[in-house]
């Protein structure tokens, strides 16, 4: 399986002037983040699912109306292009391959079209990293319109999947994690609350001797399984934690591992 491991809460803006320090970056809002987030999950199963799929099987349709396998990939690449480029100013260079027609794209090497894909995905997570508040009617319409896309293209390969005899990326069962045994006391420098984005942040709490971590969106308290003295995973959902120290010792943040993204959180207190 392939990952996309962006910092994705670091925003380089260019200076206004020549010997201007550059402005100190706005980070994606609580809402922007939710779109974010929706994107990582089908963007890396899409990406998870064309790369499981054998080479040979890449011209493979259920019906000869319908697209083949290496046809959806070259497609999701150009269409993820064309809706993430309204998002700003962000342009996609075009070459001479991205003239060629559809179907001798299709008809690219496995690795070329997964590879394509990935790279177009990873212009996507830019492009809508730089929306830092969404309070457009259009944008919020092709946020809406780029995300759909992924969600009904997942469920096509999915399907094709299926009928190959295959198992989709979201029904395989996750990696199996072993749980290890730490004092309260090496969990108690954990406990606070960090800020995952502007609007949104994780509440670390310790309770009956074992970390428990929310989200101050609302959702319910998930608890918190040590793998090493800083990893943690959590049970039911595919999720990871690692937590960060500073020069001194002292827990500065963590890393919120989901959806093949590693998200960085500050704490800001205890």
């Amino acid at each position: 399986m392939h990952c996309r491991a962006l910092i994705v809460l670091t925003l380089v803006l260019p200076a206004v002037l020549a010997g201007q320090s550059p402005p100190t970056p706005e980070l994606p809002n609580a809402v922007m983040l939710q779109f974010i987030r929706f994107a990582d999950i089908f963007g890396s199963r899409l990406v998870a699912a064309f790369d499981s799929i054998p080479a040979v099987r890449y011209d493979y349709r259920p019906t000869p109306s319908q697209q083949t396998i290496g046809y959806i990939a070259q497609h999701l690449e150009d269409a993820n292009y064309s809706l993430c480029e309204r998002l700003g100013v962000l342009k996609h260079p075009r070459t001479p391959k991205d003239s060629l027609s559809d179907t001798l794209k299709a008809q690219w090497p496995k690795d070329t079209l997964v590879e394509r894909l990935e790279a177009s995905l990873r212009f996507c997570d830019t492009a809508m990293e730089r929306v830092a508040k969404l309070e457009s009617p259009a944008l919020a319409s092709t946020l809406l319109a780029f995300e759909t896309d992924l969600a009904e293209h997942y469920s096509q390969i999915s399907s094709y999947m299926r009928l190959l005899g295959m198992v989709p990326p979201s029904a395989l069962p996750q990696r199996a994690r072993v749980a290890i045994e730490l004092p309260a006391s090496a969990l108690s420098p954990y406990v606070g609350v960090y800020e995952l984005a502007s609007g949104l942040e994780l509440d670390v709490t310790l309770q009956n001797g074992a970390l428990h971590i929310r989200s101050s969106i609302g959702n319910a308290a998930v608890q918190l399984w040590p793998e090493s003295n800083n990893d943690f995973f959590a049970k039911g959902v595919d999720a990871q934690v690692t937590f960060v120290r500073d020069a001194s010792g002292a827990v500065s943040g963590l890393v919120l591992h989901q959806y093949g993204r590693d998200r960085p959180a500050k704490k800001r207190r205890s």
